[in-house]
């Protein structure tokens, strides 16, 4: 009863919506810029589906928003096929080259961080491009031109530099200026980054666009683009060759599937995130935080303690699945989620890892009229990733290599520790936090979510479906509630301002060590309620949702 209430005034005060949200009745896009929103309502006009929409929206973010994610780059997409109401994975994440080795970044006995992040050793091989294209050609509808033609279009003719960017290039310009290639693209020939509102062209870009438009993943893989790339690596002694691109290829994954409070999870399996956001969710099943209410803290408590075991958990065993044994179902089953539960009662630490940081990434979630439902994260890693730009394409190259365990108990520039189950091997895909999930009720998809920002889009993306399943919350309110994100190592909690400060004065005499932080990540989510869809897009990233 409480959570049709709470759809009910929903639907009564939607002209009061915020900007970054929106109602439709065939389908909506949830996305980190407006214009890759308007980009995924393009193809539902022309006839696509949500499949369709969202490859239009992830080319467009790409471009609009190159501080996250982009062609250089890789990701996840989880789909729901309307007509099969079948499930799948379509995993395009980077691997490392087939030169890479696992003390690749050592130097003197010590591992040299720089060596991971910055240059073109960083750069794994990219995988969206064969990624996107696949998705499209297994379960979309229209060309491949079609759904390239926004992104081609903004890099041509150039685009208003939003408010992330805006802060993305500000906050890098010292970096940025110390790669002429990619300053000549993203400063202005005074030096000075683009700021909100100034017109940003990157005709490069387009012209690369154009031409996997025009003859498909190919282009980029096997053709001059490849070339270039491989080219430019090269000069820049980095270790992907043209045979590590031409022999790129993407995996089908088998979703996990969980249910919880009456309904159906399915999220993206290792190497994603997927399975921590469902391993919290399983311990978090054990308490009535209904009863407790979202904003108590008792609430609060449980929530972060579940945060810390399951990245635990994730340190010790989660790696690529083709290279380890990944205990999944083990570590998302009824006993594993009581022992946890048993431990936050005693009182136990987990160790494991994490600090706060600005994490690249973009989400965006579709769902249309016929029951397909797509939610699909793409990145480069860090802002503008490697740095390194290939001249003449206007590809800026992912750092993903940086999400290896450089050596074993070695944190990564989120601070996340791993072992070696995600140790660098030629071929191997890193770990990633990002974490697409879908709600089902049935066989309909009723809820589309995932986020950007480093490990706390793990712990974004678990308070959100908390906030709309356990607490009722409009889907407006629960993408902007306050968040919480514990990772055990540093022994911190971090809060944003939001928090009352009275729980987070209960939270310390719990021995919560709290650490105020802005944006702890960034959702995008497409609702399904009464038979209309409601969308979100994170405004702490200046997203937008758009409907048809």
């Amino acid at each position: 009863m409480r959570r049709f209430l709470a759809f009910l005034l929903f639907f009564c005060f939607s002209v009061d919506l915020p900007l970054w949200a929106a109602t439709a009745d065939r389908g909506m896009v949830a996305a980190e810029h407006e214009l890759a929103a308007q980009a995924g309502v393009d193809m539902f006009r022309q006839g696509g589906n949500a499949v369709d929409a969202a490859v239009a929206a992830v080319f467009a973010i790409g471009v609009v928003n190159p501080s996250s994610c982009g062609i250089g780059g890789g990701g996840f997409a989880l789909i729901h096929d309307g007509k099969t109401h079948a499930l799948h994975v379509v995993d395009f994440r980077e691997t490392a080259p087939a030169a890479a080795s696992p003390n690749m970044y050592v130097r003197d006995g010590k591992v040299d961080p720089r060596l991971s992040l910055r240059g073109a050793l960083a750069v794994g091989v990219p995988g969206e491009v064969r990624g996107l294209t696949r998705l499209l050609h297994d379960f979309g509808t229209l060309p491949l031109s079609a759904v390239l033609a926004p992104a081609v279009r903004y890099a041509a003719e150039g685009f208003p530099v939003g408010s992330h960017l805006a802060e993305e290039l500000r906050a890098n310009t010292e970096d940025i200026r110390r790669w002429a290639d990619l300053a000549t693209v993203y400063l202005k020939p005074n030096g000075e980054p683009y700021a909100e509102g100034e017109t940003l062209v990157q005709r490069d870009l387009a012209s690369t666009l154009r031409a996997i438009a025009a003859g498909g993943e190919e282009t980029f893989y096997a053709g001059e683009i490849a070339r270039r790339i491989a080219a430019t690596v090269a000069e820049q002694h980095g270790l992907l060759t043209a045979a590590d691109l031409a022999g790129y290829r993407t995996r089908m994954r088998v979703p996990l599937v969980m249910k919880y409070r009456g309904v159906t999870l399915a999220a993206a399996p290792p190497p994603t995130g997927g399975g921590i956001v469902l391993e919290i969710l399983k311990v978090l099943e054990g308490y009535d935080l209904g009863f407790a209410g979202p904003r108590s803290i008792s609430t609060l408590h449980r929530v972060a303690q579940a945060e810390a075991f399951a990245f635990r958990d994730r340190a010790r065993y989660y790696g690529d699945p083709t290279f380890t044994d990944v205990p999944v179902s083990r570590l998302l089953s009824a006993a594993h989620a009581g022992q946890i539960r048993g431990e936050i009662a005693r009182g136990t630490q987990p160790n494991s890892a994490a600090v706060s940081e600005r994490g690249g990434t973009a989400h965006t979630s579709v769902i249309d009229d016929q029951g397909n439902a797509v939610a699909v994260s793409s990145t480069i890693n860090t802002a503008f990733g490697s740095m390194v730009l290939v001249p003449g394409t206007g590809i800026v190259l992912n750092n993903e290599m940086d999400d290896f365990s450089a050596a074993p108990g070695v944190a990564n520039v989120y601070g996340l520790v791993g072992n070696r189950a995600n140790s660098i091997q030629p071929g191997k895909r890193p770990l990633s936090s990002i974490s697409p999930v879908l709600v089902l009720r049935g066989h309909a998809p009723v809820l589309a979510v995932g986020g950007s920002g480093g490990p706390r889009i793990i712990t974004a993306t678990v308070q959100t479906l908390l906030n709309v399943i356990d607490f009722g919350m409009p889907l407006e309110a629960a993408v902007a509630a306050p968040r919480i994100h514990d990772q055990a190592i540093p022994d911190r909690l971090f809060y944003e301002p939001e928090l009352d400060p009275a729980i987070g004065a209960g939270l310390r005499r719990l021995g919560h060590k709290l650490v105020e932080a802005q944006g702890l990540g960034a959702v995008a989510a497409v609702q399904v309620v009464d038979h209309h869809f409601v969308g979100v897009a994170d405004p702490r990233k200046g997203g937008a949702a758009e409907g048809w």
